[in-house]
């Protein structure tokens, strides 16, 4: 798409009488295209976020650069444009995300006419996070989890998370940890195993959230990676993204307790108490298998990287050995 093809279907989605390009916020990852912010005259948006998925030869900054890594790519930027048309209506301010005005694929092209949560009263971004802040995030997820509990994830991926097994045989074979390798489809099998199963976010870390200048609110973007599972693989990840070794730790029955407050008391959740009960069992339980399954991705896609922790260390083989007497 040319940028006056751009252009002229961002003043269709918008009925704005003039579009500029007025701020270049990031390039997509891997060299996938660009996210602009975009100045309008006329109509009733002063702005938009544009996000334009246009596939390069970027490279991949890791090395994984492999046809089914591109595939992926492409699918997970399909899937973002199924998730606004098809479910993202069905969010409200309990777990914002930005209205999509309009999307359009063409020429192995998509765009993404994108609401601007700076504009909506979500203008801050946090590398770091305060009480307020943390409890903001998992009270969106438990929320965003209670709306979309039993839905099916059609046009989405089926199993959501950007390091699911399925997607990862490339990662896994490099894995040098063999027990853990070994323990990998069993760790995957537990969570599809879960009773209540939901959508997940897929890749929440605290980055994808947009904040209140007070902190005391949060809307979520980037939606590559949404589909199936179980609630605690996008809370274990969220914590991940947050809090180093021994402070995930001490935080964990807390942060534990905050999402399943959130999520019992969720005008969204649909489900008695006794199965409110029931879920929260269950998923309290998995909370260290989902850990334990983005450990497995990150030790093969890259092996030294600061996540891999102590606590993530511990905490996996205490799940592997757990699966094990499972058999027994």
């Amino acid at each position: 798409m040319t940028d006056d093809e751009i252009d002229a279907f961002v003043l269709s989605c918008t009925a704005a009488d003039a579009v500029r390009r007025t701020q270049p916020l990031q390039s997509l990852w891997s060299g996938y295209g660009r996210i602009v912010r975009y100045g309008l005259d006329g109509g009733r948006h002063p702005t938009v976020i544009v996000k334009h998925v246009c596939p390069g030869d970027g490279g991949h900054p890791r090395g994984w650069n492999t046809n089914r890594s591109h595939q992926r790519k492409l699918d997970s930027y399909q899937v973002e444009a199924n998730w606004y048309r098809t479910f993202s209506m069905q969010c409200d301010d309990a777990c914002r995300v930005p209205v999509c005005f309009g999307e359009r694929n063409a020429d192995d092209q998509i765009l993404l006419v994108l609401e601007d949560l700076d504009a909506k009263g979500y203008p801050a971004r946090r590398s770091s996070v305060r009480s307020r802040e943390w409890r903001a995030c998992v009270r969106w997820l438990a929320a965003f989890h209670a709306r979309f509990l039993g839905q099916t994830p059609d046009g989405l991926w089926s199993s959501g998370t950007y390091w699911h097994l399925e997607t990862r045989p490339d990662e896994l074979n490099v894995l040098e940890d063999l027990p853990l390798k070994q323990a990998a489809g069993a760790i995957d099998q537990k969570l599809k195993d879960s009773t209540y199963q939901t959508l997940v976010h897929g890749d929440a870390k605290l980055a994808n959230f947009c904040f209140s200048e007070d902190g005391s609110s949060v809307a979520a973007v980037d939606f590559q990676y949404i589909g199936g599972g179980c609630g605690m693989k996008d809370l274990a990840y969220f914590a991940g993204s947050c809090f180093r070794d021994a402070e995930c730790e001490h935080k964990e029955a807390e942060i534990l307790d905050a999402y399943f407050e959130a999520f019992r008391s969720d005008e969204g959740c649909r489900l008695s108490s006794r199965d409110a009960e029931t879920l929260e069992s269950e998923w309290r339980g998995l909370y260290r298998v989902a850990w334990a399954d983005f450990h497995r991705f990150m030790k093969g896609w890259s092996p030294g990287h600061w996540k891999l922790s102590d606590y993530s260390e511990r905490i996996t083989r205490e799940v592997i050995v757990q699966l094990a007497k499972d058999v027994l």
